[in-house]
């Protein structure tokens, strides 16, 4: 190959390699899930770039893109409560960038969003709430402490940012404050179990009152009413009668004998019309 041809060919080359490299930083992409922030020679643009393939300045112009899906990031807070004990505390945050915050952020705030604003935001909100709290109280209401700490950093951090949700994964006390707090809670227990009991036979003795006050009214209208009438008696005992006749019994247990009898004796006549019955003498039974 002579050399002019061989010249030729490098020039080709590079102006190829050139067109190459001008075509391919002439484009973007922006993935699913993220807008793009356009910065041409150090100026950035007030409209963030939608996802899909695009066109742009080559050499002179970069695009940045910035993720607007849900992110989740744990994180551990130390507090102390009311009375000043220390706990620890951790934490899982849901949080996201709205589309309107994309380029405001990229340009005023520096590196990830969850470090420069959504963290510390969410430990100045759980400091203010567990101050406020015993650390017996911020152990039984996780779920108030929760709330209140997510209400207080949503408005911290404004709406530059989407604070979704705080979840209190563990709460660590140290060992003597556990032990103190579960005795607490063990004596408690033990005392509403005694005031139930109390309250139990409060109302058992009630119940035993009213029942003999009851009674008590019972037998005095039953007085009344046999002091007023006294045929009364003569109602109740009509009312326990069975139907058949009382009977007498002799104090040998020989003889017994019809109450009715005794009140009404044979008449003359009954004792003409069977003489035997009353005078004949008793006869003895063969053997």
């Amino acid at each position: 190959m002579s050399p002019q041809h061989l010249a030729r060919f490098i020039g080709v080359a590079i102006l190829l390699f050139v067109a190459i490299l001008m075509a391919s930083s002439g484009t973007y992409v922006i993935q699913p899930g993220y807008r793009g922030v356009e910065v041409t020679m150090g100026k950035v643009s007030p409209m963030f770039k939608p996802e899909g393939f695009g066109l742009k300045p080559p050499m002179i112009t970069a695009i940045h893109p910035i993720s607007v899906r849900q992110q989740t990031a744990e994180e551990k807070a130390e507090c102390y409560s009311a009375d000043l004990q220390q706990i620890h505390v951790e934490l899982r945050i849901l949080f996201r960038v709205p589309e309107a915050s994309v380029v405001r952020l990229f340009q005023d705030y520096y590196g990830d969003p969850f470090e420069s604003l959504i963290a510390p935001k969410v430990h100045e909100a759980l400091k203010e709430v567990t101050a406020q709290q015993s650390a017996e109280q911020i152990v039984k209401n996780r779920e108030q402490i929760k709330t209140r700490s997510l209400e207080i950093a949503r408005q911290k951090v404004g709406t530059l940012l989407v604070l979704e949700d705080i979840v209190i994964q563990n709460i660590t006390l140290t060992r003597e404050l556990e032990h103190a707090i579960e005795a607490k809670m063990v004596q408690e227990q033990e005392a509403a179990k005694s005031k139930y009991l109390q309250q139990r036979a409060q109302i058992e003795a009630d119940t035993a009152v009213i029942q003999a006050k009851g009674e008590a009214e019972s037998i005095r209208i039953r007085g009344q009413a046999l002091k007023e009438n006294p045929a009364f008696v003569d109602l109740k005992i009509v009312d326990k009668w069975d139907g058949y006749t009382p009977v007498a019994i002799g104090g040998g247990g020989s003889m017994m004998l019809p109450l009715q009898d005794l009140q009404h004796p044979p008449s003359a006549k009954s004792d003409a019309t069977h003489p035997s019955s009353a005078t004949a003498p008793g006869r003895r039974t063969p053997r």
